[in-house]
């Protein structure tokens, strides 16, 4: 479907203070993706395996070399509806674990575009030559009130309303999918990632990081980095490097989704 493939290294750790591992994610050669679940009492790792493997269930049909471009994005978004819609009917049928959610942010790489889905906190980054941009908005209380001059970076550390996610896969079906789409080149490089990363190092840590190592040492030297400032949560990370050759990536699941 594409000249262009994704060639990746991955990483889910616990961290330091967490007892189980509520991330779940997935690499392949057209298709990476983070989710991190929430709701405790082994909750979030169900939400977050639901995304990845109802995303990866999806993929079958939206990935195929025989599906048109147009055809293939609608299915791309409603997956997150999918999802969606899973995870409230495990919450009927299993009522003590209503109120678990996920975030979901996933690319999907096509026809000299990568095409990103995303709902929470968890990121995409892409670093191109020297210039790194963060291609995802987080949907938090803290990023509304930033972009309405409300608060500065300096507040954030220490905002009651640091954690508070606007829009979360939950199965209330209040979120609204929006794909946005990126022209990409060979070369490009792609991080995605659960917030344990972001809320520990800054934009300016990750990118000296990512810029010039190859990319299964700078997965592990930014989950070390975590883990040498106290890793407080569930780390996930995925480097992907953009080729023109396809090096038959194998198909991955981390985290709670394996």
């Amino acid at each position: 479907m594409s000249a262009l493939f994704f060639a990746t290294a991955a990483k889910s750790a616990v961290g330091l203070v967490r007892a189980g591992n509520e991330d779940s994610a997935l690499t392949s050669r057209a298709l990476i993706a983070v989710a991190d679940g929430m709701g405790g009492h082994a909750a979030g790792e169900v939400a977050s395996r639901i995304a990845i493997t109802t995303l990866l269930k999806e993929s079958e049909v939206f990935t195929s070399k025989d599906i048109d471009i147009e055809s293939a994005d609608d299915l791309y978004a409603t997956s997150l509806t999918n999802i969606d819609q899973t995870i409230a009917a495990y919450t009927q049928e299993r009522p003590e674990l209503s109120g678990m959610g996920t975030t979901l942010s996933a690319l999907f790489l096509r026809d000299g575009d990568v095409v990103a889905l995303h709902v929470g906190d968890s990121r995409i980054y892409r670093l191109r030559g020297s210039s790194f941009e963060q291609l995802t908005t987080d949907h938090t209380v803290i990023q509304e009130l930033l972009d309405q001059g409300s608060i500065t970076e300096a507040d954030i550390a220490t905002h009651p309303q640091r954690s508070v996610l606007t829009q979360v896969l939950m199965g209330d079906g209040r979120n609204h999918p929006v794909l946005s789409i990126y022209e990409v080149k060979a070369d490009d490089r792609f991080l995605l990632c659960s917030d344990g990363l972001t809320t520990v190092l800054s934009d300016k840590e990750i990118k000296s990081i990512l810029k010039g190592k190859a990319r299964g040492a700078a997965v592990d030297a930014l989950v070390d980095a975590v883990y040498i400032n106290g890793a407080p949560d569930n780390v996930t990370v995925i480097v992907a490097d953009v080729l023109n050759n396809d090096i038959q990536e194998p198909l991955t699941l981390l985290g709670a989704a394996k």
